[in-house]
């Protein structure tokens, strides 16, 4: 029995290894092609080692475009990625606390709503919501990367988080409210620092798909000194002259470490928020 058992376990970790470098085998071609110079990257393609490990693909892509710096980029997306998730965390927690902890008219008519608007292809609101923000002017700035998502449009988060709540006793807003806490105060002295775990994954999560959003930038900025880095990659390519590969994975594999360095430092709250749902009381 103890032999089937050690062959099980061989065998189920021999096929998650392969599944798992099968799935990451295009991030790795990236990553080492961004050392391979730029007239052998496709010619070499079947081969991941570099005959020759060049540095020059990186600092020719820092240098952006039209003394424009890719370090601009960076910054660009830095700032919509981080406005847009403290939005939708510090939102997203407000409206998931009305739905778990107050029962009104209309509760569960509007929480299925919410639900509705998650299955919800994005492409089929670009239309309206591109005409809406036309209208209101925002339409060449980083407004609509931002403001909206400081009204809850994330359901996914909203969701979530007041799954969290509904797992949290009772009994401690009945507590706080005898001792004569407003809702508000509960809200932030109790409620906050027991989801913390809802809201580290509600950041994550929200950070790194912002982080990665090109179509809502390619619809709504038209400055290249405005590009975020999801954006600002597709230069490197122009189908008038000739594409710099090598610079344009250089790039890449420096887009990519931000979101892999937070998801390292933040995995055990990313686990713990989606695997457990409150307090067990």
């Amino acid at each position: 029995m103890k032999e089937k058992r050690v062959v099980k376990k061989a065998v189920y970790h021999v096929i998650v290894f392969v599944i798992g470098i099968i799935m990451i085998y295009p991030l790795i071609w990236m990553v080492m092609s961004s050392f391979k110079e730029n007239s052998t990257i496709f010619s070499t393609a079947g081969s991941l080692i570099p005959e020759n490990f060049i540095l020059s693909n990186y600092s020719t892509g820092w240098k952006g475009f039209g003394k424009i710096s890719f370090a601009t980029f960076f910054q660009n997306s830095i700032f919509i990625s981080v406005v847009a998730t403290l939005g939708t965390v510090a939102s997203s927690a407000l409206v998931a606390y009305g739905f778990a902890r107050f029962k009104f008219r209309g509760c569960g008519i509007l929480f299925a709503a919410m639900l509705l608007s998650m299955m919800l292809p994005a492409q089929v609101l670009m239309i309206p919501q591109y005409l809406w923000y036309q209208k209101l002017g925002w339409v060449g700035s980083y407004m609509p990367l931002t403001v909206p998502y400081f009204f809850a449009i994330q359901g996914f988060f909203v969701y979530l988080i007041s799954n969290f709540i509904s797992g949290i006793p009772t009994e401690l807003d009945e507590a706080a409210k005898i001792d004569g806490c407003s809702y508000a105060r509960i809200f932030t002295r109790i409620m906050l620092p027991l989801i913390k775990p809802a809201l580290v994954t509600a950041c994550i999560f929200s950070f790194m798909w912002r982080w990665d959003d090109f179509l809502s930038a390619l619809l709504y900025v038209s400055k290249s000194s405005m590009y975020p880095v999801s954006l600002a990659l597709k230069l490197f390519c122009d189908p008038g002259s000739s594409s710099d590969y090598g610079a344009m994975f250089a790039m890449a594999t420096l887009s990519i470490l931000p979101s892999i360095l937070i998801f390292l430092f933040f995995q055990k709250y990313l686990v713990e928020g989606i695997s457990t749902s409150g307090l067990k009381g």
